[in-house]
């Protein structure tokens, strides 16, 4: 295996899901620390990381609005919900010996630096790792819309998803036996069919601005850096 990455610098998007592991809420030691460790050798080949994590393990701002909650509140609650798996990630990281800062869209001076474009971009060419919290900082829109908006800022050359299966299906692989995987789709063809890759507004971003996407498996042992180093893992989507 290649131990080359082919990236200089790339933004991962991590599900709150991820962190929940087995138990389906919360966050579980055992899998942050595993992340971390995997983010660790991924840092050790000299790559500049950023973070975006999902809050849906703790509050899913989405669902307590379909239950009649304001959608605003609903997701302010969400952004909150991601900087406390921020913070979480951080200290495994820091416990892992990897320098990490957190930004967070949404002031909180005590706990998070202000996210600052170009003080981001400092954090990573000094070699940390920079976890970005609370979103896009404004209410109807999603982690994933998040990733993509501050991939494209800080000049990262690809986003990778890591999620809980390997790749995009044309259907849920755990409800359809039949279920086909893609190796590669076009950013018109998951808006055309609707794949559940990220939302519309995310891809159209990454679209507009050429931004590629792996779509990858977590759960894999060593696949950040499988990833990373080029070898052909999940689903990418790019552009024609």
């Amino acid at each position: 295996m290649a131990q080359e990455p082919c990236y200089k610098r790339i933004l991962l998007k991590l599900s709150g899901e991820a962190l929940a592991g087995q138990q389906g809420y919360g966050i579980d030691p055992d899998i942050i620390r595993g992340i971390a460790r995997e983010i660790r050798e991924v840092v050790a080949l000299g790559l500049e990381i950023a973070i975006v994590i999902g809050g849906g393990n703790i509050f899913r701002g989405v669902a307590a609005s379909s239950m009649g909650m304001d959608r605003a509140s609903a997701d302010y609650m969400g952004m909150l919900a991601t900087v406390m798996n921020s913070l979480a990630l951080l200290d495994a990281l820091e416990k892992a010996g990897v320098s990490t800062r957190v930004q967070s869209a949404i002031e909180m001076q005590e706990i998070a630096e202000p996210y600052i474009r170009r003080r981001a971009v400092r954090h990573l060419e000094k070699g940390r790792v920079v976890i970005f919290g609370a979103g896009t900082g404004n209410p109807f829109f999603t982690t994933d819309t998040a990733a993509s908006l501050r991939a494209v800022e800080i000049g990262a050359e690809i986003i990778l998803k890591a999620t809980k299966v390997d790749g995009v299906y044309n259907a849920d692989p755990k409800k359809d036996k039949n279920a086909v995987k893609y190796d590669q789709l076009t950013y018109l063809d998951v808006l055309k069919q609707g794949l559940a890759v990220m939302d519309s507004t995310a891809i159209s971003l990454c679209m507009d601005n050429n931004m590629p996407i792996i779509v990858f498996d977590l759960t894999g042992t060593g696949n950040i850096k499988r990833v990373v180093c080029g070898e052909q893992i999940g689903t990418i989507v790019k552009g024609e």
